[in-house]
This record gives structure tokens, C-alpha cells and sequence, in this order.
């Protein structure tokens, strides 16, 4: 296995509000906060710190769904909870992607709009859903997928980390074989670097530091955003 991985501020915002960890060789994650003014980059602080204090103690031993479900219940909790405490941090959240990778077999979580993708035979699939309103909005037909590309409510949420008391994860699991790969990314890749330029980045095999790649691209591509990237290669 080899990992690449990185995240830039971009050329707009002033903080990241983007955080992420790989705990080599078996469990990778990225958050991207929101709300505010710092409050954004605590809840993605938060929702790591859950992920890292929970995925490091399992170690290489074996994960579930129901258990990365479970981290991001918790962290929504604390979240909530720190909210509630403290003013300046009232609507604050963040997404969560999430993935354990244990003999091949890859367990991942999701909520929110970051995304995980899976590269297999040159090809590379979406694995997760975008729980936004343009996403909701193209499922049910009210616009096209390329209308959604630039859609002034492109970044509303319908779920995220740290909104509701109650919350609804994504799971899922899959298998994985040698030179396929794995990216984990925030938003501020995915609306600023088309997904067949993504593929065309992971399939050079010229690029060593893939995630660095995808990072400057999307900042010469305007940068309007945090960038955070995992590239997990098989």
C-alpha cells in the first residue's frame, strides 16, 4: 500500500477548515467544517479527534459499519454538546468520509459532501452520495447534473455532523484488488477539478505524490476553497 495526502487553505479563506488523518496502513478520514468564522474548523477538529481516538485503540484488528457509524454519532454529540456551550460556535458541523481497509475489504462512512472514490481497472466510481440540496435536486429531476456544476446553492447541506440531535450515516463496504485505489476528498477538490481529470491524475503513473497533484490543481483551478486529499493505492 501507498499513501499520499496533504490539504491546502486554497486562495480565498483565510483558515482551513478542512481536517483529516491516515492512520497507516488501516484507517483514513476528511472533514469539512462549516459555520462561521473558526467555529467550522473545531467541528472538523472535533469530528477527527473522535475518529483518530477510536480508530487508533481498534488498531489493525478489525472494524464494522456500525462502529464508524457509531464515531460519527458520537462526534455529532460532542459537537452539539460544545455548541450549546459556547455561542460563538452555535451552528457549527461538518461532513465526515471515512474509510477502514482491513485484508482488502474497505468499510467506509459518510455524511455530508465529501466524498470517497474507488479507482478499479481504470475507472473511477463515486462511492459515496452527496447529501446536498442541488444533489437532491438532480435525483429528482428539478435540474441536470451540469446545471448543479455551478448552482448558487451548490454548498447547502441536507445532512451534516453537529446540525441535529438525530442523524442519518451512510455505510457500505466493498473489496479491493492490487492497483486499484482509494481517494478521500473535500469539496473544495470535487467542485474545482472535473472527475476525469481526477481520474487521469491517478492513472499517471508518473505522479508519485498523487494528492499533492490533485491539491495544486484544483488551487490553479481558482482555489476558491480548502483542498484536502487522501490517495490510497493498493
Amino acid at each position: 500500500m501507498y499513501v499520499t495526502h496533504g490539504s491546502n487553505v486554497g486562495l480565498v479563506r483565510s483558515n482551513n477548515e478542512d481536517s483529516y488523518i491516515c492512520l497507516e496502513p488501516y484507517a483514513f478520514a476528511v472533514a469539512d467544517g462549516m459555520g462561521g468564522h473558526a467555529a467550522g474548523e473545531v467541528a472538523s477538529k472535533l469530528l477527527i479527534e473522535e475518529a483518530e481516538q477510536e480508530l487508533r485503540h481498534k488498531g489493525e484488528s478489525g472494524c464494522s459499519k456500525e462502529l464508524l457509524k457509531n464515531i460519527i454519532v458520537r462526534a455529532n454529540n460532542i459537537i452539539l454538546q460544545k455548541a450549546s456551550a459556547d455561542k460563538r460556535l452555535a451552528g457549527m458541523g461538518t461532513t465526515a468520509s471515512m474509510v477502514y481497509v482491513h485484508d482488502k475489504k474497505i468499510i467506509w462512512a459518510h455524511i455530508g459532501d465529501s466524498r470517497i472514490y474507488f479507482l478499479h481497472d481504470g475507472r473511477l466510481v463515486q462511492i459515496t452520495t452527496d447529501h446536498s440540496l442541488v444533489d437532491m435536486w438532480v435525483k429528482n429531476g428539478t435540474i441536470t447534473a451540469e446545471e448543479a456544476l455551478h448552482h448558487p446553492q451548490k454548498n447547502i447541506l441536507t445532512r451534516a455532523v453537529g446540525v441535529d440531535q438525530s442523524i442519518e450515516v451512510d455505510t457500505g463496504e466493498f473489496s479491493a484488488e492490487s492497483g486499484d485505489m482509494l481517494l478521500l476528498s473535500t469539496d473544495g477538490l470535487t467542485n474545482m477539478v472535473a472527475d476525469e481529470d481526477i481520474n487521469k491524475i491517478l492513472l499517471d503513473k508518473n505522479i508519485k505524490a498523487k494528492a499533492d497533484c490533485l491539491i495544486n490543481k484544483a488551487v490553479e483551478n481558482g482555489g476558491i476553497d480548502n483542498v484536502t486529499a487522501i490517495v490510497v493505492e493498493f
